[in-house]
């Protein structure tokens, strides 16, 4: 019975983390981790979601049971999901309350485990640590222990989780992967990277059996330092471990070939993902838009949105990535026409959807089109920001205003831009078609002004980006005889267009 129990609870563990795990590994800047959108109205999640503010959780549990519906645990873990992946923390506190005062049910550990977890998350520590004390000890066991350690880990309290961990080992708890997953999160940064090969070994020295999310986490971290090379080696590593991939496994690399210009490969990976999705995913759709409109296929790119629009719930992000996908393969008139759409089911509510179809006005140089819509925004109240600005820098030296371009581009400079912005593929992508201008017209100054960007997200390890950078130097008729000293230094391998530009620039040298 022991073991049938360890691996039930091993189970719950899983399964209430799922979300919150996606949650977390998007905050590396991946798009796609998140569960299924299947959101049926008749149920108590979605009672206890449209309740209005301030209206208490016990008068959607009322109407629920007035119309003839138990309150079973399962109705409360679905709900408890659902508020989760919405970031309705104090809801879902107030759901747990509302069950362990009412009893519709014998609470059990999954119960008070989400107790603790959400008092935690919206009261501190101090109180989680209090509840947990206070649960019956025949629930103190490792569901209720691991979602205390994660519940840590979420605040970024290293330290007393690690103490934790050591009292689980000490009373023979099993540790969950979920709290290595928090951890390799947690040291992420470049300066605290070093001790993820510790976490790893010590994961093996606690018996936690390895899990796909795990390496989804390593692999994600290695695609956005664009380093391509070590992606595949986790890749690698996983299969070694006779880990089975998942949808979100072939998506982090095939979005990381896409970005990196190797379509063969994306295309690979592409078919891979469609073979391993279960249901439809909105997460997983969302990146196959973005995808199919990276290799130029609009009979799948109209596939894919055909089933995004048949959801339950179609999402603003949806309809922005689709009319950034149709716009990057040409089809500006159905961008428009999703546009249109967006605008009147979702209605306009944020700069984002603007700078969506700005995006497209502006890569392909339809500055009038774009300035109308910059109109727009300030007659809708909206404040432009760093993105719109080089957007429209874009769509100026597109259209041959490069007076205008440097104008706008410098007024964008001066704007706060977060980091995550900056290393984000869109930014980065929109630098360089601007850089490329540039080059072509022999502008070294405000190349190498721009390349200062590149640089600091190591976008600059894609050999296509260096190539750039030494055409403005051929163009301007310039020798320097450090540029392949600096392309390698800066993580990119030369290839023959490299070598052929150097050669050409040696004629420069006097």
């Amino acid at each position: 019975m022991r073991i049938v129990r360890s691996i039930v609870q091993e189970r719950f563990i899983e399964a209430i983390h799922r979300a919150a795990c996606g949650i977390v590994e998007t905050r590396l800047h991946f798009k796609l981790l998140c569960t299924q959108s299947t959101q049926n109205q008749d149920c108590l999640s979605w009672r206890i979601e449209k309740l209005p503010k301030g209206e208490s959780v016990g008068f959607a549990f009322r109407s629920w049971m007035r119309d003839g519906f138990p309150v079973h645990s399962g109705d409360v873990f679905h709900t408890i999901n659902r508020l989760r992946k919405l970031k309705m923390n104090k809801r879902a506190l107030e759901v747990m309350e509302w069950v362990i005062r009412e009893r519709p049910y014998r609470p059990r550990e999954l119960d008070y485990s989400y107790l603790v977890e959400f008092t935690t998350k919206l009261h501190g520590i101090p109180h989680g640590e209090k509840l947990f004390s206070h649960v019956p000890s025949e629930f103190q066991n490792e569901l209720l222990y691991n979602n205390l350690v994660i519940a840590c880990l979420d605040k970024g309290v290293t330290r007393l989780s690690l103490e934790y961990m050591k009292k689980m080992r000490e009373l023979g708890y099993p540790i969950s992967h979920l709290v290595f997953n928090r951890l390799i999160i947690l040291h992420s940064s470049p300066s605290r990277r070093k001790m993820i090969p510790k976490l790893l070994t010590q994961m093996k020295a606690d018996k936690v059996t390895p899990h796909v999310s795990t390496y989804n986490i390593l692999m994600k971290m290695e695609a956005n330092e664009h380093n391509l090379e070590n992606l595949v080696k986790v890749f690698s590593q996983m299969k070694q471990k006779q880990i089975e991939p998942n949808e979100i496994s072939y998506c982090i690399l095939a979005s990381a070939h896409a970005v990196a210009r190797l379509y063969t490969a994306t295309e690979t990976y592409v078919e891979a993902v469609e073979k391993s999705m279960t249901g439809n995913n909105w997460s997983t759709l969302d990146v196959l838009l973005i995808l199919y409109g990276y290799l130029g296929n609009p009979k799948e790119l109209e596939r894919i949105w055909g089933i995004i629009r048949e959801l339950p719930l179609v999402r603003s992000k949806s309809y922005m990535l689709a009319i950034e996908a149709f716009g990057r393969i040409g089809q500006l008139n159905r961008a428009e026409e999703i546009w249109l759409e967006m605008e009147s089911t979702k209605g306009l509510k944020s700069v984002e959807q603007f700078n969506s179809m700005m995006s497209v006005y502006c890569k392909h140089g339809f500055v009038d089109k774009a300035s109308r819509l910059y109109k727009n925004m300030k007659t809708n109240g909206f404040k432009r920001n760093a993105i719109t600005y080089r957007q429209l820098a874009l769509g100026c030296l597109k259209s041959g205003l490069a007076e205008q371009a440097l104008k706008t581009l410098d007024l964008g400079m001066r704007m706060t831009i977060n980091r995550r912005v900056r290393n984000s593929t869109p930014w980065l992508e929109t630098t360089l078609s601007i850089v490329e201008i540039f080059a072509e017209k022999g502008d070294v100054e405000n190349v190498e002004r721009l390349f200062e960007e590149f640089h600091k997200a190591k976008y600059c390890r894609y050999t296509f980006v260096y190539n750039t950078l030494i055409k403005a130097y051929v163009k301007a008729k310039i020798y320097d005889p450090n540029l392949l000293r600096r392309m390698i230094l800066g993580g990119a391998r030369p290839d023959a267009e490299t070598y052929s530009l150097l050669k050409i620039a040696e004629q420069f040298r006097t």
